[in-house]
């Protein structure tokens, strides 16, 4: 692990709903590796999210975007799930979030 690292001028071209889906697909895939016990899909799937996480922060401070905000609390309450010990109580509600922008995305909303 450790050099994961997206294309950052290709996830610009992608709106904020899509980001925020892709990123959201790392999410499930980390708490699924968490319940299924899989420490090392675990760690790489929590890798890419981050990487995914940052990409869209840094682009939205390069544009003054008032959207920094939320992003940066998901990512915060991502992290709280693995590291705060809050795993069962939130693992739904965070996937709960995440399925509304796949569900956008696939309904054709896009930024």
């Amino acid at each position: 692990m450790g050099d994961y690292r997206i294309d950052r001028e290709r996830w610009a071209q992608l709106g904020l709903i899509e980001q925020m889906a892709n990123i959201g697909s790392e999410v499930g895939r980390a708490i699924k590796a968490r319940r299924t016990g899989k420490e090392e899909r675990l760690a790489g799937a929590i890798e890419r999210a981050l990487d995914l996480f940052a990409a869209t922060t840094e682009q939205l401070v390069a544009a003054r975007s008032y959207r920094v905000k939320e992003v940066l609390r998901a990512r915060d309450e991502f992290l709280r799930l693995f590291y705060d010990g809050t795993f069962a109580d939130d693992a739904e509600a965070l996937e709960r979030y995440f399925t509304q922008f796949a569900v956008a995305v696939r309904n054709g909303v896009t930024d």
